[in-house]
């Protein structure tokens, strides 16, 4: 897991702050992560998963050229 750590600009309000943390955050994809380690996944789930996930992104790649 990354570390993110953001540090207080001058004068920054702490509302600005927290945004720029949870936009870190979001785009580290530590929050995902920790949503899929939240519970144990069997080998073949998760490659079946990553399968389909490649499958849909494929799927959608080809339909975005189509429409071109």
């Amino acid at each position: 897991m990354a570390h993110v750590t953001v540090e207080a600009r001058y004068r920054e309000p702490a509302e600005r702050l927290i945004k720029r943390f949870s936009r870190k955050v979001k785009k580290e994809g530590i929050i995902e992560e920790v949503r899929d380690r939240r519970f144990y996944k069997k080998p073949s789930a998760i490659r079946r998963q990553k399968k389909l996930r490649r499958k849909r992104v494929v799927q959608k790649m080809t339909e975005q050229q189509r429409n071109k």
